[in-house]
């Protein structure tokens, strides 16, 4: 079959973090290839980009294996929209990006549907953390890996998939427009006043488990140090539960919305405390010291711990083999250990200088010395397309 003669590319980003890395990729493939037709799914981000989402993604905002469980027809129904999309289109090339579990069901309807499309995975699964069986189930499924971690590679080539190394785009976040003065202007705080910025995540169940514990953290705070300005960051997806939320807050912190406005604040807060996730790696190449810190479900938590296989969930403190910064999980996760380790960064320049330098330390062993991963990754995905395309000459 005759190719049509714009190339087309199906992504699949159903996470905040995944529609920033597809529209990166998109716009990367679009330097390379002129006019490109793109399909799937994916959010903000990637619908500038001028790709009409098949489902509005925010639907899929669900983590735990027990919360999954109940949202499971749903993934499978829009796991089959994602396919139709497919099936339609007929792409050059799909590419899947993080979101194991959804993805992993449109690489199986993708596969079934048409064995001759190619299928990429961006962003490995966490094997070297847990659930190392996931290397042979992804390369039953798909034909090439893009990992942006250079130590995952070795998991999956053992399994006889095919997998290239194409560095991190979170390590490239441009902060040069960044304006610490204006995070301050915003909130109201002046030269020399302590600020902290709270990311309770981008997901509604991390949203739910960790507000709790914010408000006790900022609670305690406020008795030692009464000047402190607070700013929350809220995901657009989690917006309106966050406001919620702050509804009850006896400190109320100043809302943070829009990507400007998060950069600016990264930029400007003497300290942060952060959902476990890509987030604590933009504060530090923000060069904001953080404590990172998450919640499970009593019963998902119970499960995790007998898999997991690594002393650290943050990927810089994976990078340096060191709790770089503190890490606070589960009965840690509570107001008054928090408020203990901010109040060392707020208090301690030197604390904050140390911590900081440590995390540029294992962000720079991260890079792997690219310095376009999505170019990269755009690269990769053309070897693919362009094969894909001769072939249906």
């Amino acid at each position: 079959m005759k190719p049509p003669s714009k190339p087309c590319v199906m992504i699949v980003a159903v996470e905040p973090s995944a529609d920033l890395l597809g529209a990166a990729l998109a716009r990367a493939l679009r330097r390379r290839l002129g006019e490109t037709r793109f399909i799937g799914v994916g959010g903000p981000a990637l619908a500038a980009e001028g790709l009409a989402s098949a489902f509005n993604p925010e639907a899929l905002a669900v983590v735990g294996a027990f919360n999954a469980l109940g949202a499971y027809p749903t993934v499978l129904r829009r796991a089959r929209q994602a396919c139709a999309v497919a099936e339609a289109e007929h792409p050059d090339v799909a590419v899947l990006i993080d979101a194991w579990g959804f993805n992993l069901r449109v690489a199986r309807g993708l596969r079934a549907a048409d064995p001759s499309l190619p299928v990429i995975k961006y962003v490995a699964p966490q094997v070297w953390a847990t659930r190392p069986g996931r290397a042979r189930t992804l390369a039953e499924v798909t034909d090439l890996l893009l990992t942006i971690h250079s130590f995952d590679a070795h998991f999956f080539e053992a399994e006889g998939l095919r997998t290239r190394f194409v560095g991190n785009p979170t390590l490239n976040r441009d902060f040069s427009a960044a304006s610490a003065d204006r995070f301050r202007v915003a909130i109201g705080a002046v030269a020399e006043t302590p600020t902290l910025l709270l990311l309770p995540g981008s997901r509604a169940g991390e949203v739910r488990r960790l507000m709790g514990p914010f408000e006790a953290a900022v609670a305690g705070l406020r008795s030692t140090h009464p000047g402190l300005k607070v700013a929350i960051a809220a995901a657009d997806g989690v917006q309106a539960q966050i406001r919620t939320s702050l509804a009850s807050w006896r400190f109320p912190p100043v809302l943070i919305t829009g990507e400007a406005a998060r950069l600016d604040a990264m930029a400007g807060a003497t300290a942060a405390l952060a959902c476990s996730g890509t987030v604590t790696t933009e504060l530090a190449l923000a060069g904001c010291p953080m404590v990172v810190t998450y919640r499970l479900d009593p019963l998902t938590y119970l499960a995790a711990r007998a898999l997991i296989r690594t002393p650290y969930i943050t990927l810089f403190n994976v990078a340096a083999g060191a709790a770089v910064a503190p890490e606070r999980i589960q009965g840690a996760c509570n107001g008054e250990i928090l408020a203990a380790d901010l109040a060392r960064l707020l208090d301690s320049p030197r604390a904050r200088q140390k911590q900081i330098a440590a995390q540029n330390a294992a962000v720079a062993a991260m890079r792997g010395g690219f310095d376009d991963p999505s170019a990269a990754a755009a690269e990769a995905v053309l070897e693919v397309l362009l094969a894909r395309r001769a072939a249906r000459t």
